[in-house]
């Protein structure tokens, strides 16, 4: 299924054609999963690099998270870079996939957007907010609204943290929990919500007009995840290290000003 499922994707997805110095029958080809947005335009980039280094790194994207982790899991992929290592420990423990991470990737922050208001201080007595309704990125966004000032958690819940662990709630926030992809478009009926910078992006809102933006301390990177039998592939570290080089850097920070930050 996944296979029909991937061709059809890689339909979309963009394969860079081969560099004047490199002959197609020479690269070494690899399947790399990614979800849509910026994830997929700075992989897009990277791609482009390793071409000159003999390697045809094949972009796929995704919207549905559950996804790319099947598909690397199913050997419909060589590696992926969607998710945090929090995500990724709770997919292994709750599907079985002998998958593993390899390296760190980028901070994409996850941040407060509002159509409502501009600022934490116009937040109501009563407001209604929502975070993701996975585990792992509904304990970071509960982690956000309480660096936000607006709730305190259980001591010692950490990426475990649900609802259920807030010890207090001084404006007596009503907090939902709805798909990742749905919270932009949910916005309309939300006083505010978190936000994932990639959903957020594709749904036109600007990072910089954030309520609150997650910050380089923080611990929820993205991390590069292959089959637990590829972790010392020597193509694969070749391309993460050209993923983790200068000018991918360089790229990153000229394009999204800042809003998407790196490891290196």
């Amino acid at each position: 299924m996944f296979r029909k499922l991937l061709t059809a994707v890689a339909l979309a997805g963009t394969i860079f054609a081969g560099s004047a110095s490199v002959q197609a029958a020479d690269l070494q080809v690899l399947k790399v999963g990614v979800s849509a947005g910026p994830y997929a335009e700075i992989l897009r980039y990277a791609s482009e690099l390793a071409k000159k280094d003999g390697i045809d790194a094949r972009v796929i994207e995704f919207t549905d998270w559950t996804l790319p982790n099947a598909a690397l899991a199913q050997d419909d992929l060589d590696l992926n870079v969607f998710q945090h290592q929090a995500y990724l420990d709770n997919q292994v423990a709750q599907r079985g996939y002998d998958l593993v991470s390899v390296g760190k990737a980028i901070i994409v922050p996850f941040g407060l957007y509002s159509k409502h208001i501009t600022s934490l201080s116009e937040i109501k007595d009563g407001a209604t907010t929502a975070i993701p309704n996975d585990p792992s990125n509904g304990a970071r966004g509960l982690e956000l609204l309480e660096k936000a000032g607006l709730i305190k958690i259980k001591p010692g819940a950490g990426i475990n943290a649900t609802v259920l662990d807030i010890v207090e709630n001084p404006k007596h926030l009503k907090i939902k929990e709805l798909d990742a992809a749905q919270l932009p478009r949910a916005l309309d009926d939300l006083d505010f919500s978190v936000v994932s910078l990639n959903y957020a992006i594709s749904a036109g809102l600007e990072p910089k007009k954030a309520l609150l933006l997650e910050d380089a301390n923080t611990n929820w990177n993205l991390v590069f995840a292959v089959r637990a039998k590829n972790k010392d592939n020597a193509t694969i570290k070749r391309f993460i290290a050209l993923y983790r080089s200068p000018e991918i850097k360089e790229f990153i920070a000229k394009r999204f000003n800042g809003t998407i930050l790196t490891t290196w």
